[in-house]
């Protein structure tokens, strides 16, 4: 079982291979039956499960971008940005001489980039018999369908947050049109690969450095934005995660990964982990690996208005209680698109 979309009107059915439907229909309550014993409720004979099972999911964009809360309803994001300059450089052209009749004057050119933001909407309905059986039954619908629209926020929040909306030409964390983009290195065999189960540790550890480095080289070498974040594909996360460096060793390619990456040894506490989002996200469906620094100061994504239950209201045409539910988010924002790069191909 897994979420889905469905209609407004036909929501559909939705159930797992292995629950099987119950056999409730072959008891008979006919004459034959009474005299067989089987007079009694059939449910008499149930064994309640108690537990809902809910659909099988999973959510990476907390870990993977800053998110900053608060704002509001705001219709977008702005951000501050100075660039500086000096009439000759800063190299010869900031050397004085004591007969000199004028220095040169540092300048600041300011500017102001903007962020879209959208507004979120949805409702949940709930049927006044549905709550009055409720009652009985132990099972509250509107816990239930609140579950079920927290989920879907979750699921909008994690498109939001890795590839945006094309409808409304948005972009997320790995398909950014101002990043970089590397392809991972051969393994010079006789048959040429890029993929990282066709590679030695040590050219998969060249791929990493390689993407750090160029990442870094990007951003000045500042020592703030050494990367210290790398998403790749669950498939090639768990392959070095697992396969070790050679037969005798005890160590995994990830190990050896986190103790001599370039990062980790110019300081940065390096992170490297999976998201479904990467697998197929590069160019002509390759997979790919973003290198980035995930801080607020260069990347975040805003939820203005965290999911919030904004009316509730009897509806004596429909017979039953409908809420709405209302938010604002903004799209990725990326502050300097030089400290993130992609590789694809691995």
């Amino acid at each position: 079982m897994a979420f889905k979309n469905v209609g407004t009107s036909n929501l559909g059915l939705s159930g797992t291979r292995s629950a099987k439907g119950g056999n409730a229909a072959v008891f008979n309550m006919d004459a034959a039956g009474i005299a067989s014993g089987q007079a009694f409720l059939t449910s008499e004979l149930e064994k309640r499960d108690m537990m809902v099972r809910t659909p099988l999911t999973s959510f990476t964009y907390t870990r993977d971008i800053p998110i900053r809360v608060g704002g509001g309803w705001a219709e977008a994001i702005s951000a501050m940005q100075v660039g500086f300059g000096i009439a000759g450089g800063s190299g010869e052209g900031i050397v004085h001489a004591g007969g000199a009749n004028g220095i040169p004057m540092v300048q600041a050119d300011f500017s102001k980039g903007l962020f879209k933001a959208h507004m979120i909407a949805a409702g949940t309905r709930v049927m006044w018999i549905d709550m009055q059986r409720g009652n009985m039954t132990g099972r509250n619908i509107d816990s239930l369908l609140c579950d079920g629209l927290r989920m879907t926020y979750d699921k909008h929040m994690e498109e939001n947050a890795y590839t945006g909306f094309t409808a409304y030409d948005t972009h997320g964390l790995l398909n950014h049109p101002d990043v970089t983009v590397m392809e991972a290195a051969s393994n010079g065999a006789a048959s040429p690969s890029t993929k990282w189960k066709d590679k030695t540790p040590d050219q998969i550890l060249q791929d990493v450095n390689d993407v750090i480095l160029a990442t870094w080289e990007r951003a000045e070498y500042d020592q703030d934005a050494v990367p210290n974040h790398i998403i790749m594909p669950y498939e090639q996360y768990n392959y070095i995660a697992t396969k070790k460096v050679t037969e005798l060793a005890e160590k995994t390619i990830l190990k050896f990964l986190m103790e001599n990456n370039v990062a980790s040894q110019n300081g940065s506490d390096l992170f490297i982990g999976a998201t479904k989002w990467c697998k197929g996200a590069g160019d002509d469906g390759a997979d790919r690996l973003a290198a980035y620094c995930n801080k607020e100061r260069y990347i975040a994504m805003d939820e203005l208005q965290p999911l919030t239950r904004a009316m509730t209201g009897p509806n004596t045409e429909n017979f039953c209680y409908d809420t709405a539910y209302a938010g604002n988010l903004s799209e990725v924002e990326l502050f300097y698109d030089q400290t993130i790069t992609y590789m694809d191909g691995i």
